[in-house]
């Protein structure tokens, strides 16, 4: 049986979930600050400890909305930064594999491509690639497998934030360590942003391509 004290964290843990479902923008955006302000940083055990081993309940949640809203940037860079908390936890490899599957690198690499929202967005889902990628060669893969690499190098050459383009640099020449299969696609990747009409952008790709070779 439950003891009492489990109970009542279950119960916090449903009231805090129903606020979360009857929720409009305002309001769900307020309850992002907070979850954002509050868990940042944390470990996987502290995340649990926190929604009563129901995390996974909340992120589902999230990526849920992210999948519904992020073509039009509903509260975008806070959802993003909230996913952000799940896939840096330490121990949180679950959290990434539930993310992954329903489809979040696609959605992720999708938002570099959409011309009207903010670079401050597209920059926060950049970051999310790269604790995908840092993960292991297998999700390095998958990037790219997703046509990450092109998404990527034309971000690179059309962004006009040059943290955004440092940013997908540091990426890029993540994909292009340790990850064998796909080594020669990050190099031609590269090349092709070489005649863009950034010159920040050829600069960071000429830097890349010669630590590469």
């Amino acid at each position: 049986m439950t003891s009492v004290k489990e109970q009542e964290a279950i119960k916090k843990l449903m009231v805090f979930l129903q606020e979360w479902d009857s929720a409009h923008k305002v309001a769900r955006s307020r309850i992002l600050n907070n979850f954002i302000k509050s868990n940042d940083g944390k470990t996987e055990p502290e995340l649990e400890l926190e929604f009563s081993q129901g995390a996974s309940l909340f992120l589902a949640r999230l990526t849920a909305w992210l999948r519904m809203t992020y073509t039009y940037s509903t509260c975008l860079n806070k959802l993003l930064k909230s996913i952000g908390v799940f896939l840096s936890a330490a121990s949180g490899r679950r959290y990434l594999i539930e993310f992954l599957e329903i489809g979040g690198v696609v959605i992720l690499l999708e938002i570099l491509g959409l011309n009207h929202l903010k670079e401050e967005d597209k920059r926060e889902s950049v970051k999310l690639l790269q604790l995908i990628a840092n993960a292991g060669r297998k999700y390095k893969e998958l990037i790219c497998e997703s046509y990450g690499v092109r998404s990527l190098a034309e971000f690179l050459a059309t962004s006009n934030s040059a943290e955004a383009q440092e940013d997908v640099q540091v990426l890029l020449d993540s994909l292009g360590r340790g990850n064998p299969k796909y080594q020669n696609q990050v190099y031609k990747g590269l090349v092709a942003v070489l005649p863009c009409a950034s010159p920040r952008a050829q600069q960071l790709a000429l830097q890349t391509l010669l630590v590469l070779q």
